[in-house]
């Protein structure tokens, strides 16, 4: 009977409730983080779009702006304005867009999730 309880192996309560805030917790920040990584996708392939659409080649910079207004409209994009993408055109006419933004995520409480990111045309 002594030896019975060694072998003995199991989950406690406390374990059972650690473990389970862990994978509620990380199940929350999955849920939050995901469509901001969708978003940043989103804008990259506005961006090659952007650059690929012949239109654009002699457009001028508002021009530019506004079409990447319409496309992040139809898309519900709000986390990048128009106003923060960085616009290049080389001397061949080619042209590049990109950007840098910061996306806070509150969790709960006052646990927030900072996110960066980098779209860019290339």
């Amino acid at each position: 009977m002594y030896g019975l309880s060694n072998r003995q192996r199991g989950l406690s309560f406390q374990g059972f409730i650690m473990g389970a805030f862990a994978v509620i917790f990380i199940a929350l920040a999955g849920l939050k983080l995901i469509p901001a990584y969708l978003h940043s996708a989103q804008i990259s392939q506005i961006f090659r779009e952007i650059v690929a659409d012949p239109a654009m080649r002699t457009a001028s910079l508002p021009e530019v702006e506004m079409a990447y207004r319409k496309r992040a409209n139809i898309n519900d994009i709000s986390d990048l304005k128009a106003e923060d993408i960085t616009i290049v055109r080389d001397e061949g006419g080619a042209l590049s867009l990109s950007a840098e933004y910061e996306l806070r995520i509150k969790l709960v409480g006052n646990i927030t999730l900072l996110l960066e990111f980098k779209p860019s045309s290339s």
